[in-house]
């Protein structure tokens, strides 16, 4: 039994660890060793416990919960703060989209509080309802609420009224 659990954990960890590093890196802002850090330590805590997981009707949905709690539980600690360089490097890699745009979306991200953050990418970029989303940062739906409003007022202001397009719910 316990080889049919292994073997269904590696399946769901190899499928699901590119979406949950795209999250982790919009949860932390384009910081992509801790976006890393936390979808392993997600990853993890899954392992541990893939005997209920297993039972659960939306594991990709449980481990997207266990990815939002670890990223916020992180951003309470004091040295969550540290950073090594303000600076994001340059990227390689523009055949993506537009790299000017995404440096400014992620720069605007990195400076709305852990929780604004966890908001707009559960809700906007997740796409999940108000009560998944609240369910995620086990806060009241009022809360997310007034959160997304908030955020979304915030990211208006920090990314002028160029890119304001970006950000309409």
């Amino acid at each position: 039994m316990r080889k049919v659990l292994a073997d269904q954990y590696a399946e769901f960890a190899a499928a699901r660890a590119a979406h949950l590093y795209r999250s982790a890196c919009l949860l932390t802002a384009g910081d992509t060793h801790l976006a890393e850090d936390l979808v392993q330590e997600t990853l993890g805590r899954l392992y541990i416990s893939w005997h209920r997981v297993a039972r659960v009707g939306n594991p990709a949905g449980y481990a997207q919960t266990v990815l939002t709690r670890t990223f916020l539980t992180h951003q309470r600690r004091r040295s969550s703060t540290e950073r090594a360089t303000d600076v994001l490097p340059e990227r390689a890699d523009g055949a993506h989209g537009d790299v000017s745009l995404r440096l400014t979306l992620m720069e605007a991200l990195a400076r709305l509080p852990a929780k604004d953050r966890a908001v707009v990418v559960l809700r906007y970029w997740e796409d999940r309802s108000i009560e998944e989303t609240a369910d995620a940062m086990d806060a009241s739906s009022a809360a997310v609420r007034t959160r997304c409003t908030r955020a979304l007022g915030r990211l208006r202001e920090l990314l002028g009224e160029d890119l304001t397009e970006y950000v309409s719910p």
